[in-house]
């Protein structure tokens, strides 16, 4: 091989490899490294489906109502939901791809590599139980009211300060995306706005979470 072919190659492959390297760095390095899940609180909720992360809250307590932001008025068919999942994603994946079928690789690249605006999503969920894809959490009442702030602060709101939903786009039934604030891109992808999210509610989370397994792991 040509010294500058070599050359080329490495050139284009420092990026990568340090990005890589960050990943792992931080994603082992822990944030909030003294937390200690609470006795008694609010009971949150992790989840995964394997790529894609987000957090479940109870509809309504003491601390937080999310009915006038996320109301059944948004969703197809009202259901007697006793919390809301959130989640954080790149535009075009979150329309563009109801199943993996729909994934293309320009689509998957885009996401991966390219950046662009975000859409909040909200699945409305009745009775959330523990499972191997999703994990419980008592947050004392403070570390909910910084979940809370961190989570309602990504929604766009109209000059009435209501949420912006994209009606009839959700993938079933019982959810809803709503336009975000923030991007989307290589440093803040669907499971570091998940990590940043705990990591403000002062939940022990590495310090970057690009993936979901840096999300997960942590977990108690």
């Amino acid at each position: 091989m040509r010294a500058g072919v070599r050359h080329l190659l490495i050139a284009l492959s420092a990026p990568v490899l340090a990005y890589l390297a960050a990943m792992v760095v931080l994603g082992l390095l822990p944030a909030n490294a003294g937390w200690v899940e609470a006795e008694e609180g609010v009971v949150v909720f992790v989840n995964t489906n394997g790529v894609h992360t987000g957090i479940g809250m109870p509809v309504v307590n003491e601390v937080m109502d999310w009915r006038p932001l996320m109301p059944m008025a948004h969703l197809r068919e009202p259901i007697a939901a006793d919390y809301v999942f959130v989640g954080y994603g790149h535009r075009a994946f979150y329309l563009e791809t109801e199943s993996w079928a729909d994934l293309s690789p320009r689509l998957a690249l885009d996401a991966a590599f390219g950046g662009g605006a975000a859409l909040v999503h909200v699945d409305h969920v009745q009775g959330p139980g523990e499972g191997a894809e999703q994990r419980a959490l008592t947050l004392s009442k403070e570390e909910y009211r910084r979940l809370v702030a961190f989570v309602r602060a990504r929604f766009t709101l109209d000059a009435a300060g209501r949420t912006v939903p994209l009606l009839g786009r959700g993938y079933g039934a019982h959810d809803m995306f709503y336009e975000a604030e923030g991007g989307y891109s290589l440093w803040l992808t669907c499971n570091e706005w998940t990590g940043r999210a705990l990591r403000a509610a002062g939940v022990r989370m590495g310090f970057w979470t690009p993936l979901e397994q840096a999300v997960m792991w942590r977990l108690p």
